[in-house]
């Protein structure tokens, strides 16, 4: 789908909205941030390894995820993290990999730990069918407390892209998928538009949901993290 602008995402610590790339600049320096840090290490409890992860959609780069997470936690965290928050539509099978499709399958039960360094990259691939491709990077890592109790706390996400309705040049919320299949159009629809849109052989348009899996297989949200 054509996007009007670059999506931005606001800090969860401090409200400030930014880039995907600024806010990998800002988070080491995000005073509140630290300060959340700071509060952390003094609770009772075992330090860890806590890595910063920027995850971004392969193709659709305006879709994606700042996360920290714990290294005592397994890859099956994050692919369960990644089908909540993203992917989940059918049950599909998955995998992470260094190198995509020909590269070495990681175990899901392997701890983080023995994976992840900084500057490394991991590929996930959810549904070997209509497949959706996500990138991991690890851009930090820490060694103190957690700031949750789950293995993965969301730092910042990207909101909603913005995009015109194919009739007018209203925001879109609203996706035909016979458009997109059979007339090669955009399919995008804002309210108004869609109340009169006659196609229906692939179903009623559905909701763009704050995914890159909107459009694909049996995907209809919510697109919700799971904690």
């Amino acid at each position: 789908m054509p996007r009007t602008k670059q999506s931005r995402g606001e800090c969860k610590f401090c409200g400030r909205e930014m880039t995907k790339g600024g806010l990998t600049r800002h988070f080491p320096k995000c005073t509140k941030y630290q300060k959340t840090i700071e509060e952390a290490n003094k609770k009772a409890g075992k330090k860890h390894k806590i890595y910063h992860l920027l995850i971004s959609d392969t193709w659709q780069k305006d879709f994606w995820l700042h996360l920290e997470m714990t290294g005592s936690a397994e890859l099956e965290d994050l692919d369960n993290y990644l089908r909540a928050i993203w992917l989940e539509c059918c049950g599909h099978l998955s995998q992470f990999s260094i190198g995509g499709w020909r590269g070495d399958e990681i175990p899901m039960d392997t701890p983080v730990n023995r994976v992840f360094d900084k500057g490394i990259e991991l590929i996930h691939i959810y549904d070997f069918g209509t497949s959706s491709e996500t990138l991991t990077k690890v851009i930090g890592e820490r060694q103190g407390k957690p700031l949750t109790k789950q293995p993965i706390f969301l730092m910042a996400r990207n909101q909603l892209p913005e995009v015109a309705c194919m009739e007018c040049d209203q925001n879109a919320s609203w996706l035909c998928m016979e458009c997109v299949s059979e007339h090669d159009k955009p399919g995008l629809l804002c309210d108004r538009h869609v109340k009169k849109h006659p196609h229906d052989d692939y179903g009623e348009p559905v909701p763009l949901y704050n995914s890159p899996r909107v459009g694909m297989c049996g995907y209809d949200g919510p697109a919700e993290p799971p904690y």
